[in-house]
């Protein structure tokens, strides 16, 4: 058992803990597969497409924004989101990475029996 990390995660996983813990939310999960390649949407366009309040969208839209998963561009007094899919993607891969150095005997099992 490894128990170096009971009490607190290393300094490095920190920003994956975020994007996790922000994605781990089934209706920040729906706001994100709201937006197509490269589009922006303001708190507007994102609202109307909830049964939600304006308070709590926004609320979403700020756990997305501090994991880096949104980006926000101000445009006067409008508040333009866009998806950051690197964050995402390197969160991922870290965690890929992880699981193949830890548990590469258990993985290749796996595969064999996938043949």
């Amino acid at each position: 058992m490894k128990t170096q990390y009971l009490t607190s995660l290393p300094p490095d996983w920190q920003p994956r803990a975020a994007i996790f813990a922000a994605l781990g939310d089934e209706t920040r999960q729906r706001i994100l597969l709201l937006f197509e390649e490269g589009e922006e949407l303001s708190i507007k366009d994102i609202a109307s497409q909830f049964d939600l309040g304006r308070t709590t969208v926004v609320h979403h839209l700020a756990v997305l924004e501090k994991a880096n998963i949104l980006a926000v561009r101000r445009a006067g007094k409008l508040a333009l989101y866009s998806v950051q899919p690197g964050a995402i993607l390197d969160a991922l891969e870290s965690l890929r990475l992880y699981i193949e150095e830890e548990y590469t005997a258990t993985i290749r099992e796996h595969r064999n029996n996938q043949s």
